[in-house]
């Protein structure tokens, strides 16, 4: 699948879903098209596996939550790699601050709003994890992408993976906003 931007890579998750619109998502710590910074990386890449801070306006009126995800379309899985999913941040949510996807019991653990999903990531960790792009595999891209949702909470197995997490919210999302940053092996260090 071609993406039209070609700062966004080769590959758009997001083609051949439902288009709707997008709104305003801004970091402190990512840029759109941008090399990712250390700290995003994980630890054995030489970063410090902090999910970035990210803040949004601009979604629609009918918005009743928002879901968040970090998905790398480019790892050489054949399915790419889920890196961070959090499901039923409430509509009142406008910003996650860097380190909201730490572990739960963790420093940063407890920055997300007590009725927040996070799914298990590629790792099976409740968490953010950092980029770890192998060696040899070329420019990797990291949608971090911020979901409207015209529902007030999914109704999900915690278990559960963050493609089927994808599947479920599918109808409910009414606006997407996204910053894909890029990274490559040994960029961290």
């Amino acid at each position: 699948m071609t993406n039209k931007n070609p700062s966004r890579g080769d590959i758009d998750p997001y083609a051949r879903m439902r288009q709707v619109p997008g709104f305003t998502l801004r970091s402190a710590d990512i840029q759109d098209g941008e090399p990712l910074p250390a700290e995003q990386y994980a630890e054995a890449a030489g970063g410090s596996n902090r999910s970035p801070q990210l803040s949004w306006a601009d979604f629609p009126a009918g918005t009743k939550s928002f879901a968040v995800t970090c998905f790398d379309p480019d790892a050489p899985t054949g399915s790419g790699f889920w890196h961070w999913a959090v499901a039923n941040l409430p509509a009142s949510t406008l910003e996650l601050p860097a380190g909201a996807g730490a572990l739960a019991g963790t420093p940063g653990g407890a920055l997300l709003p007590a009725a927040a999903t996070t799914m298990p990531n590629e790792r099976r960790e409740r968490a953010f994890t950092g980029a770890a792009p192998p060696e040899g595999t070329g420019v990797h891209h990291y949608w971090f992408v911020v979901h409207a949702l015209g529902v007030e909470h999914l109704d999900i197995d915690p278990d559960l993976t963050p493609a089927v997490m994808g599947f479920m919210m599918r109808d409910a999302v009414l606006a997407r906003a996204v910053i894909v940053a890029t990274g490559e092996f040994g960029q961290a260090d």
